[in-house]
């Protein structure tokens, strides 16, 4: 069933690369034509960008970052993960001086897999509500 085998390719996306930082899985799982539709308007929105994201963005910020996926749902070539990014805020997070806060991030997201990779994201997430709270 491709449901199965791609949970596990999104799986091992939220493990690898989100949680590890490992930019080998990274390039094995996204694909050369991926386009992040969640971007924020006028950004970009291709692979690196996203790598960008969890290498000089959350992994500086964030000590012990670990994922933990709730559940997904998969249908066709689209993957659905409600999942939590958890870490102690012990970096500068978009200029917000480290805290020593423990933090936690709700995601969810759909993503589009084409033979084991990463072909669109689309996403929603709470980081605004958290920063709030960091700079309270």
């Amino acid at each position: 069933m491709p449901e199965i085998a791609n949970k596990e390719v999104v799986r091992r996306f939220n493990i690898e690369v989100i949680q590890e930082g490992r930019r080998e899985a990274f390039d094995a799982l996204m694909a050369s034509d991926f386009v992040n539709r969640s971007a924020p308007a006028g950004t970009p929105n291709d692979a690196e960008s996203m790598w960008n994201t969890f290498k000089n963005m959350l992994h500086p910020a964030l000590t012990d970052l670990t994922v933990i996926i709730h559940e997904q749902i998969a249908e066709d070539d689209k993957v659905s993960t409600r999942k939590t990014i958890h870490g102690v805020h012990t970096g500068q997070l978009l200029g917000i001086a480290p805290t020593g806060n423990a933090i936690s991030i709700d995601v969810i997201d759909v993503v589009r897999v084409r033979d084991g990779r990463y072909i669109e994201h689309w996403g929603i997430n709470s980081l605004s509500s958290v920063l709030a709270g960091l700079r309270a």
